[in-house]
């Protein structure tokens, strides 16, 4: 009796290019649930500031 046994292997481009996304989808995650959780004030203090670091005036 034989017995096959098969084995899948990933190309290596397939994971160059899946990991970045799978990375990116994870961090966009993180960000708006970690958001999602902040107050409002924090929130708006934390974009205030952002718009100052980029010199984009907002008053």
């Amino acid at each position: 009796m034989l017995h096959a046994i098969t084995t899948f292997r990933f190309p290596a481009a397939t994971l160059r290019t899946a990991l970045p996304a799978v990375t990116a989808i994870l961090f966009g995650a993180f960000i708006i649930y970690g958001v999602g959780f902040a107050g409002p004030t924090t929130i708006h203090n934390a974009a205030h500031d952002v718009r100052h670091a980029f010199a984009f005036p907002c008053h």
